[in-house]
């Protein structure tokens, strides 16, 4: 078969934007279930908005999350393939994802840097991609396209057990480090065997399987990997970390594995999450055109509304830490009022110009505001602000004092636990830690009514902004008194 440059071209930019706003059905499937289970009432708040935001990314065409993913390819060429190209493969994959990220109707967020360990300059399209490539019998080019957040990559983890070390205890003591920076509920993949490189290969393929857990726990005779990973997925769950970290039922919706023959002296075990914004497509082409990309179910979707009854309206024009001190963890609010947003360099440059005795940048006024951790999506037609979820504030921790000892500020929103150290300065300061929900970036997005950059305007994604919302949902995570919702993590004991 001749497979044609434009076709490849266009195939993964149609697949790329179709993941940037639907989630598959088994997906949507599993967080159903998850939602129908759940007891907890923060978690099932948090699994509802995953739930609604997801459909309301279907009308919109836009991301269902703000962190748009670096782009990971599995493509398997037919040795028959013949070509209509002037471009490698690679380039053709590459110019797709530049397509794709570029597109006008529906701008997706440039996330890649290149040069990492020195300038980290953003490539401005999100190249390049990640592909893996594999020549096999046939005629055809099959390709897996997946969109991969930060979040939930940097949660990684390998390790090179002594082959008798008990994959469980392993796996058991590394979930909790990974705390809730990947947005649970989500996938678990894990590769055993192979070399190192080996085993992290195959937990991301791993990841592009669909979620069958509940058909395997109804087979009659399943196979030894079967049984590890029915185990696995009962006792992550019984950890109780839950959605978003905030307890409950559901920490993964599926555990995947794949192994493959090793050294007798070696076991590497690798292990990734997905996220709730789990996205990732599987199509072939053989030379007839463009590839035909599934139809969506509507019907599939749950009819969920945003119980706002369960929520307290917060004016932070006139909130004080008087009125914050009142706030448990826990609580639900609605934010309405000015916040101001900051993500990792952004508090790097505002850091330099504190120690250099420059003070904050001209416009930037923290006084009795929050600082929302956000890298927005652009706006598109009429949108104030494009997707706008949390990001992990884990990593803001080393700069908390700093913001803390030098603004008036009230508090912090983002996604996921905070250190410890940062917990005694946010008690210490008697302000809050509050989250956002980690795969409800649009639905977010929503509650934002004005939206103007502010500061290093020149850096996309690290800009700082000044919002105006009304009615935005939170969760109070850490409380003036430095009570902590996801004290979770440091409470969980593994037993041997």
């Amino acid at each position: 078969m001749k497979i044609q440059q434009k076709h490849v071209i266009e195939s993964i930019f149609n697949a790329l934007q179709y993941i940037s706003y639907y989630h598959s059905p088994d997906f949507i499937q599993a967080m159903t279930s998850a939602y129908e289970k759940e007891t907890h009432k923060a978690a099932k708040n948090a699994i509802t908005q995953i739930l609604i935001n997801s459909k309301m990314a279907v009308f919109g065409k836009r991301p269902i999350c703000q962190d748009t993913g670096v782009v990971n390819v599995f493509v398997e060429v037919g040795m028959e393939v013949t070509w209509i190209a002037n471009l490698s493969l690679e380039d053709m994959i590459n110019e797709g994802v530049r397509q794709a990220f570029t597109y006008v109707n529906n701008p997706l967020r440039a996330s890649i840097v290149k040069d990492p360990l020195f300038t980290r300059v953003n490539t401005k399209d999100n190249t390049p991609a990640v592909i893996h490539m594999k020549v096999v019998k046939g005629e055809q080019l099959n390709f897996i396209v997946a969109a991969k957040g930060g979040g939930s990559e940097n949660k990684a983890k390998f390790s090179m057990l002594e082959p008798d070390v008990d994959i469980i205890d392993w796996v058991l003591e590394a979930i909790p480090t990974m705390g809730a920076g990947w947005c649970p509920p989500g996938i678990i993949g894990i590769g055993v065997g192979g070399t190192a490189e080996k085993s992290m290969l195959m937990a991301k393929q791993s990841l592009m399987e669909p979620i069958d857990i509940k058909d395997i726990a109804q087979k009659s005779n399943p196979s030894n990997l079967e049984k590890l990973r029915l185990e696995l997925f009962d006792k992550i769950n019984d950890l109780g970390i839950g959605a978003q970290g905030l307890g409950g039922l559901t920490t993964v919706l599926d555990v995947k594995i794949k192994d493959y023959p090793t050294h007798a002296a070696s076991q590497a075990v690798a292990m990734i999450p997905n996220c709730a914004a789990t996205r990732h497509l599987h199509f072939s082409l053989d030379g007839s055109g463009v590839a035909q990309l599934p139809q969506v179910d509507m019907d599939s979707y749950p009819q969920l509304e945003m119980d706002y009854t369960q929520y307290k309206k917060i004016d932070l024009s006139n909130l004080t830490r008087e009125k914050m001190a009142l706030w448990h963890i826990g609580d639900t609010l609605l934010l309405s009022g000015s916040i101001i947003t900051g993500r990792d360099v952004a508090h790097k440059y505002l850091k330099e110009m504190i120690d250099n005795g420059e003070g904050l940048p001209d416009g930037v006024n923290f006084d009795n505001k929050f600082i929302y951790y956000v890298g927005p999506v652009d706006a598109v037609g009429d949108e104030v602000i494009g997707p706008s979820g949390p990001t992990t504030a884990t990593r803001m921790d080393k700069f908390t004092d700093m913001i803390l000892d030098n603004t008036n500020i009230l508090g912090m929103i983002g996604k996921a636990e905070r250190g410890e150290d940062s917990v005694q300065i946010i008690k210490k300061h008697k302000v809050t830690y509050l989250i956002a929900v980690g795969g409800a970036a649009y639905l977010i997005s929503k509650s934002i009514k004005k939206a103007k950059k502010i500061a290093f305007k020149e850096m996309g994604m690290e800009a700082i902004y000044e919002f105006e919302v009304k009615d935005m949902p939170v969760t109070v995570a850490v409380d003036t008194q430095g009570n902590n919702i996801h004290s979770i993590f440091k409470d969980i004991k593994i037993i041997h």
